[in-house]
């Protein structure tokens, strides 16, 4: 599945942006009163040049007791950021966040300019039900395939299950 293809992705609300300039404080009361995690930090022409998190906020503003506002989003920004393009493949996008731990992807378009943003919780309200539809058909195909596995597996259950009750009667 593409990321375009996806609910969240249709109905998703602006992206958060602001220029690397603004005071870190500006920023903090806009993500709050909007329940923001992430912003992005774009240049001119609206191209991401950074992103700052929540995490940013905790490790590179507040444990070095920096003054927001007279600290700069420049100052806290990660800019080593990972954008992708609406045709790519969520899962394939799922896993590098999930591998290289970061919550937030900003999305561009051919040109590099900022169209969206999803996050990880966007991607696994996808994958629960995806995952569960996938258990259930090799569920299904394995029993199929292997008659005798499930009946050894009910004589386990069965042989458990009265090993049991005659270690309750014993007692």
């Amino acid at each position: 599945m593409k990321i375009k293809d996806r609910p969240e992705y249709r109905s998703k609300s602006l992206v958060l942006s602001f220029d690397k300039d603004t005071p870190v404080l500006d920023a903090v009361a806009v993500m709050s009163e909007k329940n923001y995690g992430a912003v992005v930090i774009v240049d001119s022409a609206n191209k991401p040049v950074g992103i700052v998190t929540e995490r940013d906020l905790m490790r590179r503003l507040l444990a070095k007791h920096k003054d927001p506002s007279a600290t700069r989003l420049s100052e806290i920004m990660t800019t080593e950021l990972k954008v992708a393009k609406a045709e790519d493949n969520l899962l394939d996008w799922l896993r590098i966040m999930s591998n290289e731990r970061f919550r937030h992807l900003p999305i561009v378009d051919d040109a590099g300019v900022l169209t969206s943003m999803m996050s990880q919780g966007d991607f696994v309200s996808y994958t629960w039900p995806e995952l569960f539809q996938r258990l259930g058909e090799q569920s299904k195909a394995t029993f199929i395939k292997m008659p005798s596995l499930i009946s050894m597996v009910i004589s386990i259950v069965i042989f458990a299950v009265a090993a049991g009750f005659l270690v309750v009667l014993g007692s």
